[in-house]
C-alpha cells in the first residue's frame, strides 16, 4: 500500500529568518527564566535553614563556573526583556514590515550581549 497523502514540509525545506531566531531563543529563554527565577526563589528559602546553605552558593556563584552560568542568565534575561519590548511595540500594531522586523530582531540579538555586559560591571561596582 502505497500512501498518497501529501508530505508536510519541515525545517529543512523553510528558510531561516532573523525573526524565527528570535521567537526560538525568546522561547528558550522564557524556559531558562521560569527555572532561574524558581531557583532563585529556593536559594532565598534556604538561608532561612541557616548560613550554611549561603556558604555553598557563594562558593558556587564565586566560581568561574558560578560566574559563567551567573553571565548566561544575565544574557536569557536582557534578550528576554528585549524581545519582549519588540513583541509590546508589535502587539500595538507597529513593525511589521519585513525591513524593519530584521532590525529589531538584531537589536534584540546584538543588543542583549553589551546590556548583559554593562549588566555585569554594574554588578561588579565596575562602573
Amino acid at each position: 500500500m502505497e500512501n498518497k497523502n501529501p508530505i508536510s514540509p519541515h525545517i529543512q525545506i523553510y528558510n531561516w529568518h532573523i525573526s524565527s531566531l528570535v521567537s526560538i531563543s525568546h522561547r528558550i529563554t522564557g524556559i531558562i527564566n521560569f527555572f532561574t527565577v524558581t531557583l532563585i526563589g529556593i536559594w532565598i528559602a534556604s538561608l532561612l535553614l541557616g548560613e550554611e546553605n549561603y556558604v555553598f552558593t557563594n562558593f558556587f556563584l564565586s566560581s568561574f563556573v558560578g560566574k559563567f552560568v551567573c553571565l548566561g542568565v544575565i544574557w536569557s534575561f536582557t534578550f528576554q526583556m528585549l524581545s519582549e519590548i519588540r513583541h509590546l511595540i508589535m502587539d500595538l500594531g507597529y513593525g511589521f514590515e519585513q525591513k524593519t522586523t530584521k532590525v529589531t530582531g538584531l537589536i534584540v540579538l546584538i543588543g542583549s550581549f553589551p546590556l548583559t555586559v554593562l549588566i555585569f560591571l554594574i554588578g561588579r561596582h565596575l562602573i
